[in-house]
């Protein structure tokens, strides 16, 4: 193993079996680790980007060697994990928005903290309208002052919106919804239909050419994982409501893909997605439980459409439990779940200290095209369908599980090597992209086409 068997390649490793072991994949086959240094985390963040982008390059190896069975190897560079972990985008010339809301941000209630995420409208409007103010940091936070934690985050989640208390490790632990999120698995399978006909893989250079995935996720974890699929060769179609955009967010996570948009609340529209998902292979959704049985779009329906179908689905808080249903987002979770509090309390500081990148949204998203990769070549060798479900709040037990790895250094600072040939001409202006942390023997990962605009395209394969 390159740089030698230190704890950080041994907790990286440990972390990939993990994952591998979750989908029946031979752990850690072929799988080395180069680079030196970490992100600065109470957590082993770096390790745990190597890990989930090595688990999804270890899936396609696997389906690259369709046909002629070569075992492939797989490297990742931690150091580039990392930092694909935080922003893989180099504009020139000019700069994406703040992601961030100028409301969202964690506030001092009565008794402890809190966290308002508040970057799409309607959860802004949540919010404030439970705190009786019209925005601005200061008005928000005097109002939250007032507050006790948990009734304030009850009164926001009931109104439509998003936040979070932060709870320690053993108060989210033994709670109902973290008794229930540990009882899950970190990936958890359920058989669908099978078909006669599905997916031909192209195996070799460009694994999935050919395969039709439909992307329905937004903010963070899905577009990562369709990213991801679409390097290595898919046709990914996102689809969008009229009204959404990320303009933070879109030109990082749109590398390789077509975009649409259609209203599932109107009867043509929601006609129009069915005819896509009986045409694709992998539908990648980040919809809570019932919400598409409640767009007529339930899980009947869809494996009706698309027998042997490959569907990969996300939850924020996890798929059983109280909080199933309830919106989140990574720095939700991670105030929740108790990673914010125990940085806090490790770092000895007074406010919650966040991880240093969205780790479990970038890393969720690798799990996810795993899963995505997994039940393809389920699908191939058995002729049967699959839906793997995923949580946010089912990631961190897999991070914050692991503790110890030391302090293995900074990462060394960012340089013109760590930049990918050629300009990407992306719908805002050109930019430049990291090198890819993922090297697979035989595979070349490149996107068919550079970011783009939400909405871009039409909805048709």
């Amino acid at each position: 193993m390159d740089g030698g068997h230190d704890v950080a390649d041994d907790v990286a490793r440990a972390m990939a079996t993990d994952i591998l072991d979750s989908g029946r994949c031979p752990p850690g086959a072929g799988l080395t680790f180069t680079g030196t240094g970490g992100l600065p985390s109470a957590f082993p963040v770096t390790e745990f980007a190597a890990a989930s982008v090595g688990a999804a390059g270890v899936a396609a190896a696997d389906l690259a060697s369709a046909g002629d069975g070569r075992r492939r190897d797989v490297r990742v560079d931690r150091r580039l994990a990392s930092m694909w972990f935080a922003w893989s985008l180099r504009p020139t010339g000019w700069r994406t928005p703040s992601p961030w809301d100028d409301v969202a941000g964690d506030y001092q209630t009565s008794d402890g903290w809190i966290r308002l995420h508040t970057n799409a409208a309607a959860h802004r409007a949540a919010a404030l309208r439970v705190l009786g103010v019209p925005g601005g940091r200061d008005r928000v936070q005097r109002a939250v002052a007032e507050w006790d934690g948990v009734e304030l985050e009850s009164r926001v989640v009931g109104a439509g919106g998003c936040a979070a208390v932060m709870r320690s490790t053993s108060e989210w632990a033994s709670g109902e919804q973290g008794r229930s999120v540990a009882c899950e698995p970190l990936i958890a399978w359920e058989d669908g239909d099978r078909s006669e006909t599905g997916p031909v893989l192209a195996g070799g250079a460009r694994p999935l050419e050919g395969v039709r995935v439909l992307d329905l996720t937004r903010v963070l974890a899905g577009p990562v994982a369709t990213r991801f699929l679409a390097l290595l060769g898919a046709d990914v179609l996102r689809v969008d409501p009229p009204w959404w955009d990320e303009p933070g967010l879109v030109p990082e996570v749109m590398l390789g893909k077509r975009s649409a948009r259609l209203d599932l609340r109107g009867a043509g529209p929601r006609g129009r997605l069915l005819e896509l998902l009986g045409r694709c292979d992998v539908l990648v959704h980040g919809y809570r439980p019932g919400a598409l049985d409640r767009l007529g779009l339930g899980a009947d329906v869809r494996r009706g459409v698309r027998p042997g179908l490959v569907e990969v689905g996300l939850d924020a808080y996890g798929w059983t439990g109280p909080w199933r249903t309830r919106r989140g987002f990574d720095s939700l979770v991670q105030m929740s779940t108790g990673i914010a509090d125990a940085a806090m309390r490790e770092g000895g500081l007074d406010a919650p200290k966040p991880l240093p990148v969205q780790a479990l949204d970038h890393g969720t998203g690798y799990l996810m095209a795993y899963a995505a990769l997994e039940g393809l070549r389920r699908r191939v060798d058995t002729g049967q369908g699959s839906l793997a479900r995923l949580s946010l709040a089912r990631t961190a037990l897999l991070l914050a599980g692991r503790r110890g790895t030391g302090d293995p250094g900074p990462l060394d600072p960012e340089g013109d090597g760590d930049l990918a040939p050629g300009v990407e001409d992306t719908s805002w202006g050109p930019a430049r992209r990291l090198r890819m942390p993922l090297e697979v023997e035989g595979v070349v990962l490149v996107a068919p086409r550079p970011a783009g605009a939400l909405g871009a395209g039409e909805a048709r394969w």
